[in-house]
């Protein structure tokens, strides 16, 4: 945990004097595309901006002035398949927002949808006897928390508290200064596969850039996508992306609980390929123009051409209904559905007060989904956009750039951890994170 809680600090540090100088970079990484935007930041962080606890704590005025997309290559699953070809798309991305910003950027805050991520519960509690909180105390019942048995290969991505109990009253965002007895802490932490993080950092320094950040995308799509009551009273974001869908619950303006489904948009256009035998880039061509998940009668009537030039003039001219292209496309969304509404059973999204679920990413744009969902999912879901941030393009604005603009949101003012208080060295659990970071040590 001592090497985790450096290096993270590090990183923390490198977004500082990144925003101090006052630019710098958000890479989005994803299985589909690829994007990257530069932030321009008004002035420098005030002394003192990031002192507090909650997700809003340091905040600061930001404005897109580069941003640029290319179509993701050596991506699967949300995970790197080919280093090079993810390399040349990732340089690509970022020396066209740099054109576009007229700036050079040396540090970026990256975004991983992949690794299989999971969830735990942490709970420590310190002894006060009787005096008022400080901030060396709130450090100490972060340590107090037991490290769970995450498994071999797993490695920390975030540890957030996400609830304080000064004695007998619970539910406190910030208890420095309250007098007590007993301060206790619920921490959230999310662990991934460690060989999908070690690939994502090194790829992005064979391309020359610092990491000053990392995030998971189903986290972002959450802060960005969610409005202010939903992540108070307690609602889901699923973040239907290329080859993954994300899932995140949020209670408290908390994120409580993160996993993933290995599906998403691309399987539908492979389904759609094989099932009408057409290339995939026209698989993908008609699920966008004329895709849809609910049937209707006039569904039957409406021919669409397929086109080719395989030189088959009889192949070339074939045409397929609409209701046959629905018909190929609903039942792999119902797959995505039903895996989704199992990761929320299993999280206990049924007991908070709120049941909202939203739905975004580019996946979340076919036609009908959002009926589909309401039989899946619940009555109470909607198709979410990420918020409007100054200088993001129209074209962006979709909710195809949800973690995108998330981690826009992030990088002004990420939300309090473990590593930004300081931890006395006799503090660390027994149980520590040691074992989880030796990809530290081998990749930074």
């Amino acid at each position: 945990m001592h090497d985790l809680y450096r290096t993270q600090r590090a990183m923390r540090a490198m977004r500082r004097a990144a925003m101090q100088r006052g630019v710098i970079a958000i890479l989005d990484v994803g299985t589909s595309k690829i994007a990257c935007l530069i932030l321009q930041f008004a002035g420098a962080d005030r002394p003192g901006a990031d002192d507090g606890i909650g997700s809003m704590a340091g905040q600061g005025a930001f404005r897109i002035i580069g941003a640029s997309t290319t179509r993701s290559r050596g991506m699967r699953f949300g995970e790197i398949d080919a280093m090079r070809e993810t390399e040349r798309a990732i340089r690509t991305a970022v020396q066209a927002a740099q054109k576009i910003a007229q700036t050079r950027v040396d540090h970026v805050i990256a975004t991983i949808s992949g690794g299989s991520p999971r969830s735990y519960g942490l709970a420590g509690e310190i002894d006060l006897g009787g005096r008022h909180v400080r901030d060396g105390d709130i450090a100490a019942v972060m340590a107090a928390c037991d490290m769970p048995e995450i498994g071999e290969g797993r490695e920390v991505l975030h540890a957030q508290p996400v609830n304080f109990a000064l004695d007998h009253r619970t539910g406190l965002s910030d208890p420095q200064g309250q007098f007590g007895n007993t301060l206790a802490c619920d921490m959230h932490l999310l662990t991934v596969n460690g060989t999908a993080l070690s690939n994502l950092l090194h790829c992005i320094k064979r391309c020359d850039l610092e990491v000053a950040g990392l995030a998971s995308s189903a986290y972002l799509s959450g802060i960005s996508s969610l409005v202010e009551d939903e992540q108070e009273l307690g609602a889901a974001c699923i973040d239907m992306g290329g080859g993954a869908t994300g899932v995140s619950v949020f209670m408290k303006r908390h994120m409580i609980y993160a996993d993933s489904v290995r599906l998403g948009g691309d399987h539908v256009t492979s389904d759609i390929s094989k099932g009408l035998k057409i290339p995939l880039d026209r698989a993908e061509r008609l699920k966008t123009l004329h895709g849809g998940v609910i049937a209707t009668s006039i569904d039957d009537r409406e021919m669409i051409a397929l086109g080719g030039d395989s030189g088959d003039w009889e192949r070339d001219r074939r045409k397929v209904s609409r209701a046959e292209l629905i018909g190929i496309m609903r039942p792999r969304v119902e797959e995505i559905l039903d895996e989704v509404r199992a990761r929320l059973d299993a999280a206990g999204f049924d007991h908070l007060p709120s049941k909202q679920i939203v739905l975004t990413g580019g996946a979340s744009q076919i036609p009908g989904l959002d009926s589909l969902a309401l039989r899946i999912l619940g009555p109470q879901v909607r198709i979410g956009r990420p918020l409007r941030v100054a200088g993001l393009p129209e074209k962006a604005a979709g909710g195809a750039f949800a973690s995108a603009v998330g981690l826009c949101l992030f990088a002004a003012h990420p939300q309090d951890e473990w590593w930004d208080f300081e931890i006395p060295a006799d503090r660390y659990p027994v149980r520590s994170l040691r074992r989880a970071v030796k990809w530290f040590k081998e990749n930074w």
